[in-house]
C-alpha cells in the first residue's frame, strides 16, 4: 500500500474535489508533506485517522490502497467474529482484509479488534482443531494472513509523536506464536507508543542485549508458550532485576497462569489487549508529564 497519496487521491476517495483538498492542505486542515517540486502529498494514516474521528466519510477507498467496502458496512463485532473465523479456515485473505478494515476505518479501536475479532477468531478455530473440524495448517496459515493484516494496519496508524517513547518487546524462547506480539506492537502504536515487536522465541540474553542497546520504557513479553517454567523464571528475573529501575515490564498470554504470575514481578499483567491499552496510555500521560 502506498504509503503517501496524491490531493486527487484523497478528493476521490472523499467524493469531493480535488481543489477542495488542496485549499485545506494550504489553511493547515490536514497535515500535508510536500516534494522537492513542491507538490502536496497526504499520508494515508492522516486522512483514516480524520474519518474514524468522524471528520470525514469514505467513499471510495480503494483510492487510498483499501478494499472497496472499507468503512461502508456496518458490522456488529460478534458477527464480524464469526466471519472472519470462516475466513480464515478458507485462507481467503482478500475477505479477511475486507472484515478487519471495516472495522478499522468505521473506527472501532485496533484493542477492541484484536481481542474481540482476531483472537477470538483463532480461539474458535482452536475449539474447532479439538473437536476435529479444522486442521492445523489451517490455524498456520490463518495467522500469516493476520500478520500480513496487522502489518498493514500498522502502517496506517497515525505517526507516534514522540520517538522517544520506545516501547520493545517479544515472546520468549520456545514460544513461536507470532501474532501475540504483534497484535502487542499495533495496539502500543494506536497508543502513541512507538513500539517496536523484537518478534519471537527469543532467548533472555538477547532481550538484555536489546534493552541494554536501546533503553526503552517500556518492555513487554507475550508468552502463549513456556518449555521449561523454572528456567524461564530464572531468566525473566535476571532481566528484571537489572532494569525495572528504568523499564516498565508489562506481561501477558495464556502461558502464565496465576501460580507462575505469583513467582514474578512486573509492573502490569494485561489479560488481553484493551487491558494493555490502559495501562499504557496512563502511564504516556504519567511519563508526559514527569518530563514537563
Amino acid at each position: 500500500m502506498t504509503a503517501l497519496v496524491t490531493p486527487k487521491q484523497v478528493g476521490r476517495s472523499l467524493g469531493v474535489s480535488e481543489s477542495s483538498v488542496k485549499r485545506w492542505c494550504d489553511k493547515g486542515e490536514i497535515e500535508t508533506q510536500y516534494t522537492a517540486g513542491g507538490h502536496r502529498r497526504i499520508a494515508v494514516s492522516t486522512i483514516l485517522a480524520m474519518v474514524r474521528e468522524g471528520k470525514f466519510t469514505l467513499v471510495a477507498p480503494e483510492a487510498l490502497g483499501l478494499p472497496a467496502t472499507s468503512g461502508q458496512t456496518i458490522r456488529v463485532v460478534e458477527r464480524a467474529r464469526e466471519k472472519l473465523c470462516e475466513a480464515l479456515l478458507e485462507g481467503d485473505e482478500s475477505r479477511c482484509r475486507q472484515l478487519i478494515f471495516d472495522l478499522f476505518t468505521a473506527g472501532q479501536r485496533p484493542s477492541v479488534i484484536c481481542d474481540d475479532v482476531v483472537a477470538a477468531a483463532f480461539a474458535d478455530i482452536g475449539d474447532r482443531w479439538s473437536c476435529g473440524e479444522a486442521e492445523v495448517y489451517q490455524e498456520r496459515r490463518g495467522c500469516e494472513i493476520a500478520l500480513h493484516i496487522m502489518q498493514e494496519m500498522r502502517t496506517l496508524l497515525a505517526p507516534v509523536g514522540n520517538a522517544g517513547m520506545l516501547a520493545l518487546g517479544g515472546s520468549p524462547a520456545g514460544d513461536q506464536y507470532a501474532l501475540g506480539t504483534k497484535m502487542v506492537e499495533l495496539v502500543l502504536r494506536d497508543a502513541q507508543w512507538n513500539a517496536v515487536s523484537l518478534g519471537d522465541n527469543l532467548p533472555f540474553s538477547t532481550l538484555e542485549a536489546a534493552i541494554a542497546h536501546n533503553r526503552p520504557k517500556l518492555f513487554w513479553l507475550s508468552c502463549s508458550h513456556i518449555m521449561d517454567q523454572e528456567e524461564f523464571l530464572a531468566g525473566y528475573s535476571a532481566l528484571h532485576e537489572k532494569y525495572n529501575a528504568e523499564v516498565a515490564f508489562v506481561v501477558g498470554g495464556r502461558a502464565l497462569t496465576t501460580e507462575l504470575r505469583r513467582k514474578m514481578n512486573f509492573s502490569a499483567f494485561c489479560d488481553n489487549m484493551q487491558h494493555l491499552e490502559g495501562f499504557a496510555r496512563t502511564l504516556h500521560l504519567a511519563i508526559q508529564e514527569k518530563a514537563s
